[in-house]
């Protein structure tokens, strides 16, 4: 990526910042039996009674496979500049390994020239969850040939969207498919096994390394590409030396197994412990560091919270953090959103910088920051959600203070464009600018797109209209 350079006066953010949205190919496209796609895990998970609330499913989601225009359209209004989005392995190669699906590749090159048509530059993410169920059943993430798979998977998907497409993201929030997926059981595919649970986060990271180097392979200069993990501030709910040792705990299995593995080639110490006590070190082959540090162009940040965490009475098995099993997570601070979560957006400056300190870092892209709220449409049609506005505003305001600070953030991508399929609470949590009618997949937008809006038309400048201080201490 060339370096950038900040012009405006007002604004710490670069001229060419990439101000966008991003969603997730299973919450958003339904369409779950159409033009050859295959089934994934979460497609079972979903139709599995008592995973997701409400038996919730994405067959049909919010309809995007079949409205790809009409939301390319609200983009363009909303004034863009970017737009993420992930494929779905299972449109892809419906078995995982197998024969390729033409329609599915015709499908996302279709979004992909909409998408140029219309100024918006794209931004691929090859894994968000939904791995094809065929792969499941062979033992998923936890199976070292998963990654191989993926790799072809990756191989084709890029010789398709390639020529159009510059900045490739491998996994998104790979934490969340190894831990959620097969320790908690809180996501697909449901599992509560910590050793598959190791298993999976490695060969996540072995198919992230591996594609990304193939990938390199068949491209030209102007290619970048990443990974993004979901990343936490970790504070200690105490100065007890156990109470330090549960934060630092965390900090290794959200943060640094991520970290370090793709920007230090290693992984941490402490993660080759847990590995040995469950019995999932044998998956970790000579040469496997080596090959998942590929050199990144850019790294995706996602930020929601940061985690409050002492010595206590944890989770036991079922923890979604192997070998803390008694680490007690503490209610998040206030405000929060509607997932419960602390509103707490100097965390994301800090941890910013602590990327920027710690680590020989590429320049970052914050890939998904956003926040869940009880929307409501009003008598008017109307959406009018202050309480996202003001904590996309506050985030924003805080990567600015880390660019200012001298940290190279080049873009942000507002989680969610679209309300949709919210992975286990189903439709019951609304992270959108954009508000979904589910009944009529009806779109309008929201307040704070409106505000999102005009935020990009500022690049980033603070709204003087805006009061945050007052806003957070509500």
């Amino acid at each position: 990526m060339t370096e950038s350079t900040t012009t405006s006066p007002t604004s710490p953010f670069p001229d060419d910042f990439l101000w966008g949205a991003a969603t997730a190919s299973y919450q958003i496209e339904g369409a779950a039996n159409e033009d050859g796609r295959g089934r994934s895990i979460w497609d079972t998970f979903s139709h599995t009674p008592g995973r997701v609330d409400g038996g919730d499913t994405g067959d049909v989601a919010v309809d995007h496979y079949h409205r790809v225009e009409q939301d390319v359209a609200l983009m363009v209004d909303l004034g863009l500049k970017a737009y993420r989005f992930s494929v779905a392995w299972p449109r892809i190669i419906p078995d995982g390994d197998g024969t390729v699906e033409p329609r599915g590749l015709a499908f996302y090159s279709r979004l992909v020239n909409l998408l140029r048509s219309e100024g918006i530059e794209p931004l691929v993410t090859l894994y968000h969850w939904d791995l094809p169920q065929a792969l499941q059943d062979r033992g998923g993430w936890a199976n070292r040939a998963t990654a191989s798979a993926f790799v072809r998977y990756a191989e084709v998907v890029h010789d398709a969207l390639g020529a159009d497409v510059d900045t490739w993201m491998t996994l998104n929030e790979p934490w969340c498919a190894a831990f959620l997926g097969y320790a908690s059981g809180n996501h697909a595919p449901g599992l509560t096994d910590p050793r598959a649970a190791l298993r999976a986060a490695h060969h996540l990271l072995l198919a992230h390394g591996d594609a990304t180097a193939a990938m390199r392979r068949a491209s030209g200069p102007e290619h970048r590409f990443g990974i993004v993990p979901n990343l936490y501030g970790i504070q200690a709910g105490g100065h007890r030396a156990e109470d330090l040792a549960a934060a630092h705990a965390i900090d290794v299995l959200q943060n640094r197994l991520w970290l370090d593995t793709t920007l230090k080639g290693a992984y941490p110490e402490d993660v080759r412990t847990i590995f040995a006590r469950f019995d999932a070190d044998a998956a970790i082959e000579s040469g496997d560091e080596q090959r998942i540090a590929q050199p990144l162009d850019v790294l995706g940040v996602n930020y929601y919270q940061q985690h409050h965490v002492r010595a206590g009475n944890g989770q036991g098995l079922g923890s979604p953090f192997p070998g803390c099993e008694t680490v007690e997570f503490l209610p998040s601070a206030e405000p929060r959103t509607g997932m419960g979560w602390g509103i707490e957006p100097d965390s994301l400056e800090a941890m910013l910088l602590r990327v920027h300190e710690e680590y020989d870092a590429p320049p970052i892209m914050i890939c998904e920051n956003g926040a869940a709220f009880d929307d409501v449409m009003d008598a008017d049609g109307q959406v009018h959600d202050p309480d996202r506005r003001d904590f996309i505003a506050a985030h924003i305001q805080a990567v600015g203070r880390a660019i200012t600070a001298g940290v190279d953030v080049r873009g942000y991508f507002a989680w969610s464009l679209l309300d949709n399929f919210e992975w286990a609470f189903g439709y019951a949590k609304r992270f959108g600018v954009v508000y979904v009618d589910y009944e009529t997949q009806q779109r309008t937008i929201k307040s704070s797109g409106a505000w999102y809006r005009d935020n990009i038309a500022r690049n980033g400048a603070p709204d003087p209209m805006l009061n945050l201080a007052e806003a957070e201490s509500r």
